[in-house]
């Protein structure tokens, strides 16, 4: 989080929710803050457009659209958005999060809370709020406690060495250097890169990188960029190498990702 925001948005709620149960979608423009805070109740945040990204105090967490980001109660955290995003937030009193993790984390999104998410936030729940919008909003809960956890996104690291190499990838993800390069770059071997990012990471620097591209991807996608652009942008020698990228690792193709994007904008644009 380099960017000094232009915006600071302070948390809807202090002391009590309104519900043991509620939600909340808001829109928001480029380079939105919520600064250091935390609460008594836990809350998964999920990103209908853009990229949401919490930061704790030795973490930092990302939201594209296809997982979401639980934090437990009393979690001291920052919220951020570099461009423009669309997100809800899914209040859960923490008497009610016994099921769900006991850490931060992010969490894939099935189709199913997907599909209960849009309906929320295209049908807010009322105030009073029905029986149907209680007995929804309990399986969207049970849902996100049996979702597959998958840690952070993109995890980022403190470590000298690996933080050179993480700092390059970002400046440039159509670096195609080999790990040995890379490695060479930062002054040290293959063997000990790879192990700094199964040990720092949990994943691969290949699986690291592809993360990366598929996230800046979905802002250069809502850029309105061409999917052929975005492909050679990202260091791809085909726009089929990178489509059959993205779709691996978000389960729908560039355009598919572009127009999902867009017809929510459109239907704020035109309500």
């Amino acid at each position: 989080m380099t960017n000094t925001p232009r915006h600071v948005r302070m948390p809807p709620f202090t002391d009590t929710l309104p519900a043991p149960i509620f939600f909340r979608a808001v829109q928001l423009p480029a380079d939105t803050i919520y600064p250091w805070h935390c609460h008594q109740w836990g809350e998964f945040v999920y990103s209908f457009s853009g990229v949401m990204e919490v930061k704790l105090a030795n973490s930092h967490y990302l939201a594209p659209p296809q997982y979401g980001i639980w934090l437990p109660a009393r979690v001291e955290h920052i919220g951020q958005n570099r461009l423009a995003a669309e997100h809800s937030s899914l209040y859960i009193a923490e008497e009610l999060c016994g099921a769900l993790p006991a850490a931060t984390c992010a969490l894939a999104v099935s189709p199913l809370v997907r599909a209960i998410l849009e309906h929320l936030r295209q049908h807010p729940p009322g105030n009073p709020r029905s029986d149907s919008d209680e007995r929804l909003l309990r399986v969207l809960v049970d849902q996100l406690a049996t979702a597959r956890s998958v840690g952070s996104y993109l995890p980022m690291s403190d470590d000298p060495l690996l933080s050179i190499v993480l700092g390059m990838l970002e400046a440039d993800p159509s670096d195609n250097r080999s790990v040995a390069e890379l490695a060479r770059a930062a002054n040290t071997t293959e063997r000990t890169l790879m192990r700094r990012c199964q040990r720092e990471l949990g994943m691969t620097l290949a699986d690291w990188r592809q993360r990366l591209r598929v996230v800046r991807a979905m802002t250069l996608l809502e850029a309105g960029q061409t999917v052929e652009a975005v492909a050679l942008d990202l260091g791809y020698a085909s726009a089929s190498a990178f489509i059959a990228m993205f779709r691996r690792l978000t389960n729908e193709t560039p355009d598919e990702y572009r127009k999902r994007a867009g017809s929510i904008g459109k239907q704020h644009a035109h309500p």
